[in-house]
């Protein structure tokens, strides 16, 4: 018998918790090859990943370990909010070589004309759902509902096409404390998650995803305080790939018996930090304008 293994990591934060899932994976994963690897090149590290944060906002926030800067995470946040959707391809144009879909857009425009063919808006198409607003709605009306998701996949395109959706799922639910304040729990479903060349940044940015677009909505429509509860993380494929090993070992698995945990983190609390993030907004704007610059919409 030949099983993938699966693995379960719980942690307060999110630095502690993607460190321990890399750890587990480093540990107890199996080699795979994969539809990408090059000539040369080692298996990937694979397995089948739940990962639970349990208090998402927690400090330590940002783990040193992931192949991006600040910046890096600023701009995904910004993706999340939408401010790449106009950068998906129209299918019906062979020569459209832009994004094959964005997460915001699956989400906010599920069924867009980028991707059904037909032009229009999404308020005014019969088969597109925005699923960010039903989903506060009907949290809003009913709490408890078990009915709360938003789904990426497009068995009609997906299937077949050569970059589709990570992302599969969001699913959420409120649970009142005895103040009346409602906590914001989140169940999120990958297909497949680089561990180490992506898994972080996703998870930061849907952390701050559900904090300032589905906690604040639910918020404005209760009319109380809606905090974020715990975030549990599902990857049916959490892996590295072979040519990310080594500089996976170099920048954190070797380093694990020589440095102290405080030193591999970030708070994000941190004054600095938060000055480069907040900072680099206009940088990334003026990035994006360049880039539409380039890439008109057709």
């Amino acid at each position: 018998m030949q099983n993938i293994p699966v693995l379960h990591v719980s942690e307060t934060s999110l630095a502690e918790a993607y460190e321990k899932a890399l750890l587990a994976l480093y540990r107890d994963g199996i080699p795979f090859r994969t539809q990408y690897d090059k000539s040369g090149e080692p298996p990937s590290l694979d397995s089948t990943m739940n990962i639970t944060i349990l208090d998402p906002l927690a400090e330590p926030h940002i783990h040193k370990a992931f192949p991006g800067g600040i910046e890096d995470l600023r701009e995904y946040v910004m993706e999340l909010q939408g401010a790449k959707d106009h950068w998906v391809k129209n299918i019906n144009d062979p020569d459209d070589t832009r994004w094959e879909y964005t997460y915001h857009g699956r989400l906010a425009e599920y069924g867009i004309w980028r991707e059904t063919g037909e032009k229009g808006s999404c308020r005014a198409g019969p088969f597109c759902v925005d699923q960010i607003t039903a989903t506060i709605e009907k949290l809003a009306a009913q709490p408890y509902s078990r009915q709360a998701q938003m789904i990426t996949w497009m068995p009609n395109l997906d299937l077949d096409c050569y970059d589709p959706p990570c992302l599969q799922s969001l699913w959420y639910r409120l649970l009142d404390d005895d103040d009346g304040v409602a906590w914001l729990n989140c169940n999120v479903r990958f297909r497949s998650n680089d561990a180490w060349g992506a898994n972080f940044m996703n998870m930061f940015g849907f952390i701050q995803f559900n904090e300032s677009i589905m906690a604040t909505g639910i918020a404005a429509k209760l009319g109380r305080t809606v905090k974020l509860g715990r975030l549990n993380w599902h990857a049916d494929s959490f892996h590295i790939y072979g040519k990310d090993i080594e500089t996976a070992r170099a920048r954190l698995f070797d380093r694990i018996e020589t440095t102290e945990f405080a030193d591999r983190v970030y708070h994000f609390s941190d004054p600095m930090i938060r000055e480069i993030y907040d900072e680099c907004v206009p940088i990334i704007r003026e990035k994006l304008r360049a880039f539409d610059a380039r890439q008109p919409i057709r």
